[in-house]
């Protein structure tokens, strides 16, 4: 897409985080597939707004746009705690969402290789990613396709909800 634009985000992009992970919640549960972020909408759930703020402000937030309408973000960072810590320095890939109306147009290979420009800025050799491993396995494939490499894999206990299935994948930039 030559007519998409990276920018870093702010607290005033947090509605249109939250409206980019609502649009792809909907795109989820309109295929059956509500292990990976549930069935409600981020923008009602007060943890996902809570997190969402946190990304506003803390400095690693990245929009996509086309023509002043952001299609996708980026936020990097440090890792979450319920993977293994590296074991060099790194940088993390907290989320990865697009605008499910622009599938296919390149958007999140974008905004990883964004991520791994990034890394290389900040002198580190690792980016790492972790991801949704349940259903058919597709988003650890597409991140495989993305130059990722699977390492561990892991399960997160959410009380109230199913088992989360996740994989941890590197990538050296």
């Amino acid at each position: 897409m030559d007519d998409l634009l990276l920018r870093p985000g702010g607290p005033a992009d947090v509605p249109a985080v939250l409206r980019l992970l609502d649009d792809a919640t909907a795109w989820l549960v309109a295929r059956g597939h509500t292990g990976q972020w549930g069935s409600e909408p981020a923008s009602t759930d007060p943890r996902r707004i809570a997190q969402a703020d946190g990304w506003g402000s803390g400095g690693g937030l990245w929009l996509a746009q086309v023509d002043e309408r952001p299609v996708g973000a980026l936020v990097v960072g440090t890792a979450n705690d319920y993977v293994p810590p590296a074991t060099e320095p790194e940088l993390y890939v907290n989320l990865l969402v697009t605008d499910r109306a622009y599938a296919g147009s390149g958007i999140g290979g974008r905004l990883l290789a964004h991520a791994a420009d990034l890394a290389r800025q900040c002198g580190v050799t690792l980016l790492r990613v972790d991801c949704y491993a349940g259903d058919d396995g597709a988003l650890v494939r597409w991140y495989e396709r993305q130059g990722f490499t699977p390492t561990d894999r892991f399960t997160l206990d959410r009380p109230g909800h199913p088992p989360w299935p996740g994989q941890l994948l590197t990538r050296h930039p």
